[in-house]
């Protein structure tokens, strides 16, 4: 269980939002959290590849199928 402090005008303007889109509070705190996290991998992810493009080695379909024997 978690609990976050916040604002009354912050509290109003959360769940007034959840309601808006049929959720509880809580639903909609965890479907937001989860996303910032997902978002911010995400962004690690591309920032990773384009720091390293310039020697990744890419294969397509048919050569990693090859290269793994299937």
């Amino acid at each position: 269980m978690l609990s976050i402090r916040c604002t009354k005008e912050d509290e109003k303007m959360i769940k007034r939002y959840a309601a808006s889109k049929n959720k509880s509070v809580s639903e909609f705190l965890r479907e937001v959290a989860i996303e910032k996290i997902q978002e911010e991998y995400d962004l690690e992810v591309i920032r990773e590849y384009l720091e390293n493009k310039e020697v990744l080695k890419l294969y397509s379909a048919e050569e990693a199928e090859k290269e793994l024997g299937l």
